[in-house]
């Protein structure tokens, strides 16, 4: 039997193999502390070492990222902390207060030394070591100058406020004086008072001038209560142009809206001076003395001119006068009327009584009522009484007869030849002498051109 002998040159590869197999295993180990289980753990731990250096530079990254935020915050706190000192320096100059002034520039000059480091620190990149406590601090200090600010602009507004409120108070006093003033003069005016320059008055010594006078004060006093006519429809939601419309009847182009209540004031001026040619002048049942009638009107114009209306209806509730203003109000305020403006017809029900109700709206009245009653007994006091007429609608308009009530309007164009919508005042005859009549010029052209005169009994 032949035996071959075994050749030390393919034994020894063997070996050398294995021992580097087994070196690697012991590095590996000695590395990561674990023993591999197999030839796939050597791409493993390559990968392990890969994620920890991911892990380790995203951590880095937060970290810086935390820093400036924390940096950014800290300036804003600044910033809102100058913003609030400022505000309060400010609020401190009036009224001035020299201590909140002082402690809020040290404040500001304070926070811009913060602003200035908080700048080096980021050229040289030295951040807080603790980045979340640090923006917490800054929020913190944000929040409370925020709330500073808001409290002093609240302060600021109280005192606008205040200051408001005084200019009101102030305004109110004011009006409130300019209301009384205005209550006083429109007092005067409606009192008797203002007739003053007719006392002493003979019934020798009577001239037109007298009775224009007069005339004047009547037209104001109607044009008072017209206003508080009209107020009252207003108050209660009346529709004036449907009421202007009944009361003229006819479609009437009017330069201003405020011009309608020249309609009104038609109205009434229709009313009160209704059968004012008659020496009863609409009281029924009045017996006059065929002789002297001259010296009884002017007796009762002396008598009622220095009373006031409302006194000489309480002391002679039968009297002529007490009778014309019952009989006048009644026939002026429809029952209707009476009940949209007041709720109820009280009033008419106390003249239908034999009472006067005490109201400002039958106030105006009655001192309305007073100076028409006036203008009746001068009238009748001349020799021969003086004669009262109105302009017909639709007549061309004359300045020898009449005057319109709106010739101080500087918008109003007038056409060539006007024509009048309707008598608004009506004009008056003594002797000689013409009181023109006070019209209102319409844009409507009417052809009828007349002007007609009350006939006297």
């Amino acid at each position: 039997m032949h035996m071959e002998s075994v050749k030390p040159s393919s034994v020894t590869p063997s070996k050398s193999k294995l021992a580097r197999t087994f070196a690697k295993v012991l590095h590996v180990r000695a590395v990561t502390g674990i023993a591999p289980v197999d030839g796939l753990n050597n791409v493993k731990g390559d990968a392990d070492l890969k994620n920890e250096g991911n892990v380790i530079k995203e951590d880095e990254e937060l970290q810086k990222r935390k820093a400036t935020e924390a940096l950014l915050a800290k300036a804003f706190a600044s910033i809102s902390t100058v913003k609030a000192s400022y505000a309060q320096l400010q609020h401190a100059q009036s009224p001035y207060d020299p201590d909140v002034i002082q402690a809020a520039d040290q404040l500001i000059v304070s926070e811009f030394k913060t602003l200035s480091e908080l700048k080096h620190c980021f050229f040289k990149k030295q951040f807080d070591p603790s980045p979340d406590r640090a923006i917490l601090q800054a929020k913190l200090k944000e929040l409370e100058s925020v709330n500073k600010t808001f409290e002093i602009t609240g302060k600021k507004l109280e005192s606008q406020a205040r200051l408001k409120e005084s200019e009101i108070i102030f305004l109110q006093e004011k009006l409130e004086e300019t209301n009384k003033q205005s209550r006083s003069i429109e007092k005067k005016l409606n009192q008797s008072g203002s007739l003053s320059v007719l006392d002493n008055l003979h019934i020798s010594g009577l001239s037109p001038n007298h009775f224009l006078t007069v005339l004047r004060h009547t037209v104001r006093s109607i044009r008072n209560f017209v206003k508080l006519l009209v107020n009252e429809m207003r108050s209660a939601d009346w529709d004036i142009d449907a009421s202007v419309n009944a009361i003229i009847e006819q479609n009437v182009v009017y330069w201003k809206e405020d011009h309608k209540c020249f309609a009104i004031e038609s109205f009434v001026c229709r009313e009160m001076f209704d059968s004012f040619n008659f020496p009863n002048f609409s009281l029924p049942n009045e017996s006059l003395p065929d002789k002297n009638k001259r010296q009884l009107f002017f007796g009762r114009f002396n008598e009622l001119k220095p009373v006031k209306a409302m006194e000489f209806l309480s002391g002679k509730p039968r009297s002529p006068f007490a009778k014309f203003c019952r009989i006048k109000f009644l026939k002026l305020v429809h029952p209707k009327m009476e009940a949209s403006f007041f709720g109820n017809v009280n009033q008419r029900n106390m003249l239908n009584g034999g009472e006067f109700p005490d109201t400002n709206f039958f106030t105006s009245f009655a001192e309305m009522a007073k100076r028409v009653w006036l203008l009746h007994c001068l009238a009748f006091s001349f020799e021969p009484q003086a004669s009262i007429f109105q302009v017909e609608k639709g007549c061309r308009f004359s300045d020898v007869y009449m005057e319109s009530v709106s010739e101080n309007d500087e918008e109003m164009t007038v056409e060539s030849e006007p024509r009048v919508a309707f008598t608004v005042v009506p004009g008056f005859r003594i002797g000689k002498t013409l009181i023109q009549c006070q019209v209102y010029l319409s844009q409507v052209m009417v052809k009828k051109s007349t002007f007609r005169e009350q006939k006297r009994r």
